[in-house]
């Protein structure tokens, strides 16, 4: 896998999503999906693109995807890093949502309408493996073949967050992409971003749960001023401001625990040498089209 082939494959998980919304609105709203097909055809959308690659690639399928061993103290100290981190993805969710709608609240009545269970394993499991294995595991590995790990990280992360089709997510799913990729490289294993991102989506889960079960809460949540935004976010920024510097050292500290400190330096120790660019003609229609389709999405 290379850069270009993982350009390819985000192309072809915004065709096949596109062409998914174009076929439901040729049908007429006479096919309906619930929570759990939506989530299952969605995930299915980003990773079979991913492995029918992989599997037609001459040498897709003996790349490794970076499952690797981590120590069981480095995946403690993940759980830590995904806490330290939760602060700032709450100052960046609270500053899109002063132009944007916030697209989980959206569907959270869809959710909490749903088995917990389920909801669980969905959001909080099947949904973060899937995207880790496409984003961290595949594209990103793939634009490692360039030679940069910082344009890696970054473009990798901007596809993440494009690939929410919304703003709201899309803002803070670039940092948090970013911040996942630093941690694969940190722990020099897939499944410490696994790890991270599932704690973070099941983290999200049990407070809508919690949220549903006070009562009133659900109103005060549509009907919130920009004062009150402005107050929490204010809070938050607070909060972030502590917990976002010891997030950086517990990457740090997870990094020497497996022995990968030169990899991390790896990421700001220059250009290293330039062995393929990451941006090709499928990228920037992807780009393209996922950018037009926010801004119309936007605009209504």
């Amino acid at each position: 896998m290379n850069s270009k082939k993982s350009n390819w494959i985000f192309l072809t998980i915004i065709l096949v999503h596109f062409a998914a919304l174009a076929f439901l609105l040729f049908m007429g709203g006479r096919i309906e999906f619930g929570i759990v097909a939506n989530l299952l055809v969605s995930e299915g959308i980003i990773i079979v693109p991913a492995l029918l690659f992989l599997l037609f690639s001459p040498n897709g399928r003996k790349e490794g995807l970076g499952f690797h061993r981590v120590k069981v103290s480095s995946l403690l100290m993940t759980a830590l890093f995904t806490f330290l981190i939760m602060p700032l993805i709450t100052v960046l969710n609270a500053i899109a949502m002063f132009f944007a709608e916030n697209a989980v609240v959206s569907v959270e009545q869809d959710i909490v309408g749903t088995r917990f269970p389920v909801m669980l394993f969905m959001i909080g499991m099947f949904g973060p493996f899937c995207e880790e294995f496409v984003f961290r595991g595949v594209i990103y590995r793939g634009y490692l073949k360039s030679g940069n790990k910082l344009r890696a990280i970054l473009l990798s992360a901007f596809l993440f967050g494009l690939m929410h089709l919304n703003v709201n997510q899309a803002v803070y799913a670039f940092v948090l992409g970013i911040l996942l990729a630093l941690l694969m490289e940190a722990a020099g294993s897939l499944w410490a971003p696994v790890f991270c991102h599932m704690l973070f989506n099941a983290w999200q889960v049990c407070l809508m749960y919690l949220s549903e079960m006070m009562p009133g809460q659900e109103l005060q949540t549509v009907q919130i001023t920009q004062n009150q935004l402005l107050a929490a976010l204010s809070v938050y920024l607070v909060i972030a401001a502590v917990t976002t510097p010891i997030a950086f050292c517990v990457l740090v500290w997870i990094a020497k625990n497996e022995k990968r400190e030169g990899a991390l330096k790896q990421i700001w120790g220059g250009r290293g040498e330039i062995r393929e660019y990451l941006v090709s003609v499928p990228l920037v229609i992807a780009i393209v089209l996922c950018l037009a389709y926010m801004s119309l999405e936007f605009m209504l």
